[in-house]
């Protein structure tokens, strides 16, 4: 009997047991090629040795010490490699141990901001329907996916949301994409209008969407337009590339093929490969200077941030990504996976759109390409294609809710940094067949 509290209570996962670059291998002996990175974490694959003969060499030092007191090499040299890759003005980082806790920190970093330069009526936040930002109540509450806040509602502090970038669903006829990402950026105007620009503190928005809605990229120019928006208004842009930074678009930051910089920034998930728990918030210098020159203190903190093992390990991801020139095999590999996509969902009747950037892909589902009809929800397709998947020894990340939080399917390919077009291949074929067992099980 197993007392560990599964998040599906009613299933027990197979039990890994051990990692073969971009294999996950379970009890049983069997194989599963890792798709998905986890969700979308394990960038370089499972035991590197790189990684692993850094974070024994830091544990043979020192594995943590807490940053009330001490600093350490391997978070210095880190912050280090990660600022002098960074875009505009972003100068310092704060570690934390996931996702959600750099959102939570960029969202009171920004609210003590305000305060430190004397405007305390900023207090508002905006963000956008079928976000998601972490599953911490702060998180939460600034994202937009409804079933994930549906029951929580009671405990979340207040947020407004705008329409999400989302051309293939709301784009009109007579619209190109540049013209559509503007219309929707426009949005943000009109919210800040609303609520008084004199009263709002951050826009915050992924850069690529991930799970909520299946590697959404923004349309060519909308990302420009809202920091344009957020300049004219004095309003901080935060951007959460938790899941879609750190290289997995091919670039490091996603927000770099745009050309944009955020004043703050999460990111985690690639940043430690999966190797260690980290992520970290990015400041820039405007924001950092406000606080040195005020009160000098972010007040705000957790026991393992800064963690000196975890750095360890996030520097030794870094470096390998430079030394293996890995991003320009995310860009390589990423073609041609959406072109294995294409070829073998193109006309696929239950695959709507495939879209995303690098080794970042979504394919929504359908139950008709026409219309773009969504399956009724009640099929719980996504469900099915998981289960599929992982019979035939491949891990995908499918999801629900892709319109509304309730309507629509999508499936997210995030695979390592690492892979060949063998691999490619093997994932296509599974997720075909995976896609269409769960289809045929469904229709019967």
């Amino acid at each position: 009997m197993s007392h560990v509290f599964h998040r599906h209570a009613r299933t027990l996962p197979p039990s890994v047991v051990a990692g073969d670059g971009p294999y996950l291998i379970d009890h049983t002996g069997k194989r599963y090629l890792d798709g998905s990175g986890g969700a979308a974490v394990s960038c370089l694959g499972h035991s590197h040795p790189a990684i692993s003969a850094a974070i024994k060499a830091q544990l043979d030092k020192i594995a943590y010490a807490h940053t009330g007191f001490f600093t350490s090499e391997p978070a210095e040299q880190l912050a280090d490699a990660l600022i002098e890759a960074a875009p505009g003005e972003l100068d310092r980082v704060y570690f934390v141990s996931g996702g959600s806790e750099a959102m939570e920190a960029c969202l009171k970093l920004a609210r003590q901001y305000f305060l430190e330069i004397g405007e305390p009526p900023r207090r508002l936040l905006i963000a956008r329907r079928q976000s998601y930002h972490g599953n911490t109540l702060g998180a939460l509450a600034v994202g937009g996916n409804h079933w994930r806040r549906q029951q929580f509602e009671p405990l979340l502090v207040a947020s407004h949301h705008i329409s999400p970038c989302y051309s293939y669903r709301d784009r009109r006829p007579d619209e190109d994409e540049a013209a559509y990402g503007l219309r929707v950026a426009d949005e943000l105007e009109a919210k800040l209008q609303e609520l008084g620009p004199e009263n709002v503190m951050a826009f915050v928005c992924e850069t690529v969407v991930g799970a909520t809605a299946g590697a959404l990229p923004p349309a060519p120019g909308y990302l420009r337009r809202i920091r344009e928006i957020c300049d004219r208004h004095g309003v901080l842009l935060i951007l959460d590339e938790v899941m879609c930074g750190m290289g997995r678009t091919g670039h490091l930051y996603a927000c770099q093929e745009d050309g944009v910089a955020p004043d703050l920034m999460a990111i985690a998930k690639g940043l430690g490969a999966g190797y260690q728990p980290i992520g970290a918030m990015l400041v820039s210098k405007r924001i950092y200077d406000a606080i040195g020159r005020g009160s000098g203190f972010f007040q705000h903190g957790h026991t393992y941030m800064g963690h000196t093992t975890a750095c360890a390990a996030g520097l030794a991801v870094q470096r390998t990504i430079r030394q293996e020139n890995l991003l320009d095999n995310v860009k390589t590999q990423g073609q041609r996976l959406r072109a294995l996509c294409h070829e073998r969902f193109g006309q696929h009747p239950h695959v709507g759109d495939i879209r995303g950037r690098g080794l970042f892909i979504g394919l929504e589902l359908v139950a008709d390409r026409d219309t773009k009809a969504p399956l009724d929800p009640a099929l719980q397709i996504h469900t099915s294609i998981k289960r599929e998947a992982m019979e035939r020894g491949l891990m995908c990340y499918p999801m629900g809710g892709t319109i509304d939080g309730r309507l629509g399917n999508h499936i997210l390919l995030a695979p390592p940094f690492i892979v060949e077009e063998s691999h490619l291949t093997e994932l296509v074929d599974k997720l075909a067949a995976a896609v269409d067992a769960a289809l045929h099980a469904v229709a019967a």
